[in-house]
């Protein structure tokens, strides 16, 4: 089997240019204009969603796909929505709509939410993810896929 022959499956090392975009075309992350990246297929490099589109493709391969919320970073959740008291924060603190505040969660991993709106003493933080909601269309170049050992 030659390596042009080699398709991406489980444990397979890829290496590939990508795009994340929106809908209406605005570009969230690309690597076309940058070195390609490489991964291992199950690895979680990559949310599954992502995965799966490219299992089967071989070097040389472009494609565009279109991931609906559910295969790529959910539906957006209003339950991940949270109030806080403005004297919860430390005073010198900016807060207001679109700042982006690092928080800890139970075993002190790093959460970040975003700032929906302060409304007197009352700060609605959202912790959804910023693409929760979107679909998003992925854009592939696979450049070389080396089979899983």
């Amino acid at each position: 089997m030659h390596t042009s022959d080699v398709v991406v499956e489980s444990r397979a090392r890829v290496t590939l240019h990508f795009s994340l975009s929106l809908v209406d075309g605005q570009v969230i992350d690309s690597n076309f204009d940058r070195s390609p990246a490489a991964f291992v297929v199950g690895d979680g490099s990559l949310l599954e969603g992502f995965e799966r589109k490219l299992l089967g493709l071989q070097a040389g391969q472009r494609e565009t796909f279109v991931l609906s919320p559910e295969h790529a970073f959910g539906q957006w959740n209003p339950a991940n929505l949270q109030y806080f008291k403005r004297e919860q924060f430390p005073q010198e603190m900016v807060i207001e709509p679109g700042e982006v505040i690092s928080f800890s969660d139970a075993i002190n991993s790093e959460l970040p939410g975003v700032v929906q709106a302060v409304e007197g003493d009352k700060v609605t933080v959202d912790f959804n993810h910023p693409l929760a909601g979107k679909d998003i269309h992925f854009t592939v170049h696979i450049l070389q896929v080396e089979p899983a050992v």
